[in-house]
Parts: structure tokens; sequence; C-alpha cells
């Protein structure tokens, strides 16, 4: 006799009731929709509480991913910015001879943590007009840094001052840099602040223009408006240089090429305003290299580091080293333009352009170390500081 199939399957906690699940193999539930043909589509049961058969999405597993590549380029770009910068740097520290090394002060600690004093020296040596064989330092800027306030100070030093240079006699400290190159320009700034010295950066304004180009520009807030005398005239012909009326800036904020900061930096002369001095040409030149200095610790600069890094340092002269520059940079972005103390000497300047120093240098050289509040200058030769933008 043949065995009935029974409506219940007998489960070890009991008999269940109800419609007995089809064995595998056999179509069981079908779940309307269409498939292929528009019929339904079979769906095989698997029992109480199986899973349902879709694969969740690892967000995780992908998110560790995508960190994990974000990390490597991050360390790629890293690496490479490290070496485009360095290589360029080591090539500034050859350019700087060993005289100069040896009249430095010593640095103590990092420059990260400990202040320090940087002069900055201009030079402008271009083969155009009577300027190809000058050696002259037409800009003398000291930098320190307080790294523990997040401040920076600048003092700015006309090149026409006379002081007293060794070897040499007293006349203007610009000459210095010509009869004895760095090193005797080292110690006269030195012997005539009382300052110590700890690196010393040159910046070759000839080559200046390329290394602001490299930077994308800078931004530079023009006081007043200027109408330069007629020198590096950018026409080819004499006759139209005659009819030139010289270079003319407006006045606010504008974004420079390398060329024209250069221009800006050399003017001597503003026709618009006879008032102003050499002195006020340092301020135009502490601007840009201000601008610069900015620009150095922009993220847009930061980017472009691998491709780039090597001809920031071209124009540069220093001992310096990568390390150290990266430090300063970190200082810098770590200050506020707006606390930053703008200082400069003054002097007794007549009608020949060259001027004894003032009697309040001494004054300003305290506010520059941090141990006076500052005091803005009382005239256009006078020395004094301002805080949150340049003197002019």
């Amino acid at each position: 006799m043949a065995r009935e199939e029974k409506p219940y399957r007998v489960y070890r906690g009991g008999r269940t009731k109800g419609k007995v699940p089809a064995p595998p193999g056999r179509s069981g539930r079908v779940r309307p929709g269409k498939s292929g043909g528009g019929g339904d589509k079979p769906v095989e049961y698997r029992g109480p509480g199986a899973p349902s058969g879709k694969r969740k999405p690892h967000w995780g597993r992908r998110i560790a991913l995508a960190a994990l590549i974000v990390l490597v380029l991050i360390v790629v770009w890293a690496v490479a910015s490290w070496f485009a910068f360095s290589g360029g740097v080591s090539d500034a520290n050859k350019r700087l001879d060993q005289n100069a090394k040896l009249a430095l002060t010593a640095q103590n600690g990092l420059l990260i943590s400990h202040s320090t004093t940087v002069l900055l020296l201009g030079t402008d040596n271009s083969a155009i007009g009577n300027r190809s064989g000058d050696e002259h330092s037409d800009s003398i800027m000291l930098l320190r840094t307080d790294p523990s306030h997040h401040r920076l100070y600048y003092l700015s030093i006309p090149r026409d001052l006379q002081v007293p240079i060794p070897g040499v006699g007293t006349t203007k400290i610009n000459a210095a840099f010509q009869n004895g190159g760095p090193a005797l320009a080292i110690k006269t700034i030195h012997d005539f602040t009382g300052l110590a010295i700890d690196h010393v950066v040159i910046v070759n304004f000839a080559a200046f223009k390329d290394l602001i180009n490299a930077l994308g520009g800078v931004d530079i807030n023009v006081p007043e408006r200027i109408r330069s005398n007629r020198f590096d005239c950018p026409y080819p012909t004499q006759a139209r240089c005659d009819q030139w009326q010289g270079w003319r800036f407006h006045k606010g904020a504008q974004h420079m090429s390398g060329e024209r900061a250069l221009i800006y930096s050399r003017i001597r002369e503003n026709l618009l305003n006879p008032a102003e001095s050499d002195v006020t040409r340092g301020a135009r030149q502490q601007a840009v290299m201000d601008a610069v200095a900015a620009k150095f610790t922009s993220p847009g600069v930061l980017f472009k580091m691998p491709f780039s890094g090597g001809s920031l340092a071209k124009p540069l002269t220093t001992d310096l080293s990568a390390g150290q520059f990266v430090q300063l940079g970190w200082v810098k972005f770590r200050s506020s333009a707006s606390s930053a103390v703008h200082c400069r000497l003054g002097g007794d300047f007549g009608g020949n352009g060259t001027g004894s120093p003032s009697e309040d240098n001494p004054a300003t050289i305290a506010m520059f170390l941090g141990r006076s509040a500052p005091q803005p200058p009382t005239g256009p030769f006078d020395p004094g500081c301002v805080v949150g933008h340049v003197l002019q």
C-alpha cells in the first residue's frame, strides 16, 4: 500500500500545520513581477530566518581604500616637493661664500621655537641701463621672528645712511656689499645696529621677477598714485621712449606680475609726490618682499611645489637649509599680518641724498627687539615702528 503524504511535517519541536514547503528543486512561492518575457519569477524558499540573498555593499572597506589612496598620494607629493625644493636650496647654499657663513652668529635651537634674525639683502645688477656692474645692496632689511608670540618684526635700513665700513671708511651703507660682498655687509650691519645676525638671504632683483612669476604673481596695496621718472623704457626705439612719460601705478590693492613688481620696487622718484625719497623706495621693496613671503606659504604654491620647488630658490643665495626654510614658512604661517611690526631706521638726509644716522635709531632698534612699544615715525625720514602695515 502506497504511503500517503501527510499534510504536515514533523519537526523535533513538534508538528506544524499549514502548507508543506516544497522540497529543493521544486518551484515554490512566486513573486509577481516581470522577468524577461513578463512572467512571474520563481523565488526559492530557504526556510525561516534564512538570508534574503542580496549582498550589502561594503562601504567601510571602500572608504578605507579611498583613504589609503589619498594618503599614498600625499606622501608621494611631499617627497617630490622636498626633493625639488631642497635641490634648489642646496644650489643657493653653494652660492654663498665661506667668509659670509663665518660672519654669521651661530643659530641656537630650532627656528620653529627659537627667535632668529635674518638679514635680507636685495641686489640689482641687471644689464639694463648702468646697472650691469652694480653690486650695491639696493635693499637692506632685517627680519626677526618671535615664535612664542606668533609675531614677525621687520627693520628697513636706508641704503644711503652714512656709516663706518671696516677697511673702507664712512660712506653709504650699501657700499659694504660692493667692497666686500655679503661678509662685509653682515659685519657692517652688525657693527652699526649691534644686532646678532643668524642667517642671510641675498635676493637678486634681476632674477626676482622669475621667482614672482613662478609664484603666480603677488598682491600689493599701493598707498598712492605713482608716475615714475623715465627708467627701463619698455619700448624698442629712442623716439618712442622720448614720448613715454614713465611708469604708472594706481592707488589700491593690485595683482602684479614679476616684471610689474620689479618695476614697482625700483621706482626712486614719484613725480606725483616730490616728497618721496629713497626711504619710500625701501618701503616699496619691503612691501614686495613681504608679499612674496606671504605667497610662499599659500596653499596654491604648496600644491605646485613638486613642479616649481627648484625654481623658487634660483634668485637666492643663502645659508638657510631647506629644513630651516620650512620652519620659517611655518612661523610665517602661524603669525598674523595684522600683528607684524614694521620698523625703519632714519637719518638726516641732505641734498646729495645721503644722511647721517638719526639719534633715535637706538630706540627703534629696541622696538624691533620687542623691548619697548612700537612708536610711529614723526617725519618722512625719521625712524619708528608701526603695527600691521608697511611704513611709507
